[in-house]
Parts: C-alpha cells; structure tokens; sequence
C-alpha cells in the first residue's frame, strides 16, 4: 500500500497535501498525525510545520481484481474486468478474446480462478465476502444447464429409486440444485464431502 508523509501549516493542509499527491480521496487512506504543530510567536518565530502520514487503505477488491488479471495474463489471456458489488458478494465479469480457455470444459478452470479470487479477496478480512468470476454470460448459461440437470437426475433417482451423487460443485452451483428441486414431490437434496470436492446427493423419499 502507498504512504507518503506530508507537512503543512496545519493539520488539515498537510492531509490535503498528501492526499493531492497519492491521488485519493479521505475515505480511501488511514491518516495518522505525527506532529500538530504550532504556529510560534507572532505567527513566524519559532513556527512549527503539521506532519502527517497518510497511509492508501487496503481495498481488497481491487487487489482481487488486479491477482485475476495478472493470472489471466499469465495463462494468455488478455482481458477487461468489471466489477460488481452488492451486498457481501462481488461478481467480476471478464470479457476480451480467446475467453474460452479462462472457462475450460464445464467451467472448471473459471470455477479455479473463481476459488483463488475468493481466498485472495477474503485474505485479511474481517466479514466474509462472496466472489463469483464470470466470463461472457457463461454462469447464466450454467444455471440453465443445472436446472436442467437436476431435475433429470430427480427423475433418474425416482425411476430406479436410488439415491443420485453429482459431481462435486462450488458452493453457488450446488444452492441452484437445491433451489431447482425444493418444490419437487418426493425428493430431498443435501450436501457432502469437503471443499472444494463438496457434491450434491438426489434422494427419492419413500
């Protein structure tokens, strides 16, 4: 993070003056007053100068957004990122050429980056935040593609009247399975095994 220690004739003309230099506002820097100074007799003799450190806050968004493009880039892929925030989620949307080999087959390498974001945006945080790592509309088409399959693999674990392991999913595929199947008769959904190999098992009721 950038720092930089600023002097003045006052407290707040010193902040002003390292804030003008660091290019940020006051919400996105830790101030801390080394000295308050002193204006001295007359004003002239014996003046003291405020000094202030002004430290950049850490914001982990956008440290989460530069560690996936610097990985993108690495991988060959060069692209534009832009970030969404709500709530306690952030979506970072990716776009550019060649977006197909960030998505892998079932969006598994998407799902990888989409787990490293997560634990680089969360590292030295203190409320959890959820990520999602998009690329060219393919998580809507995804969710499409899971609705579909659950309510196959419910019909599959009625018709043989067995339970139906999927294959392990994040977290936010697997609450679209539950979703897809909580109103259909006679079927239970739940989760099992460990992150990241966490999957969804379809049971028939009887």
């Amino acid at each position: 993070m950038r720092e930089i220690t600023a002097s003045g004739e006052t407290v707040d003309e010193a902040i002003q003056s390292a804030l003008e230099q660091l290019n940020l506002s006051k919400d996105e820097v830790d101030i801390e007053v080394i000295d308050e100074g002193k204006k001295g007799f007359l004003g002239i003799f014996g003046s003291v100068r405020a000094v202030v450190k002004v430290r950049e806050k850490r914001n982990n968004v956008h440290i989460a957004s530069e560690f996936l493009k610097d990985v993108c880039n690495n991988m060959g892929v060069h692209v534009h990122i832009d970030v969404e925030e709500d709530d306690r989620q952030i979506t970072y949307r990716l776009s550019g050429e060649n977006i197909a080999i960030l998505i892998g087959k079932r969006g598994r390498t998407l799902n990888a980056l989409q787990y490293l974001t997560q634990l680089v945006l969360n590292k030295e945080s203190r409320q959890y935040t959820s990520v999602i790592v998009d690329a060219e509309g393919y998580r809507e088409r995804r969710r499409e593609t899971l609705i579909d399959l659950a309510h196959k693999m419910a019909n599959k674990a009625q018709k043989i009247n067995r339970k139906v392991a999927l294959d392990p999913m994040p977290a936010y595929e697997r609450k679209i399975i539950h979703s897809a199947l909580q109103d259909v008769p006679n079927i239970s959904t739940y989760s099992d095994g460990k992150e990241p190999h966490r999957y969804i098992i379809i049971s028939p009721e009887q």
